[in-house]
């Protein structure tokens, strides 16, 4: 009777995992989604050169990260060093990291919510890439001294 009463704890315990695990997808896109508005404002805000309005989505992307647990481990470092930047010029020093981070925890969402309208840009003068919407290069790493500097293509899985 116990071994019987072990065997069904164990089948409920599976049962429970998988339906999580199920139930989770969903959520996980909605947090993507909720990551891709932060970030977008913060790489508008270093395009506009505007230090001050990166706090804010700054805070809000740990946050978000941090919510998907281990998938969001290295996001929610790379949000993490963001967010300690002193100034504009660190900003975008932890800037590449940061849409490193965003852009693959974008291709491993997959949802078409998560990519929709997303373009990948890229700045050869600092090697790096970001995402952005707008159909006109808008470089965070320069910001308005070279604003449209790079190379810009739709996201792609």
């Amino acid at each position: 009777m116990k071994k019987a009463a072990l065997i069904f704890a164990c089948m409920l315990t599976v049962v429970a995992a998988a339906a999580a695990q199920q139930g989770s997808s969903r959520p996980a896109s909605e947090t993507t989604q909720a990551i891709v508005k932060s970030y977008l404002t913060i790489q508008a805000a270093l395009a506009a050169d505007r230090f001050e309005d990166v706090k804010a989505p700054a805070k809000a992307l740990v946050t978000q990260a941090t919510d998907l647990g281990k998938d969001g481990a290295t996001l929610a470092q790379a949000a993490k060093a963001f967010d300690a930047s002193a100034d504009l010029k660190a900003a975008r020093e932890a800037f590449g990291p940061l849409s490193d981070a965003v852009i693959a925890r974008v291709k491993a969402d997959g949802s078409k919510e998560a990519m929709a309208g997303l373009r990948i840009g890229y700045c050869p003068m600092v090697k790096r890439s970001w995402l952005q919407r707008e159909e006109q290069l808008k470089n965070p790493y320069y910001g308005t001294s070279m604003l449209t500097c790079g190379d810009l293509k739709p996201l792609t899985q």
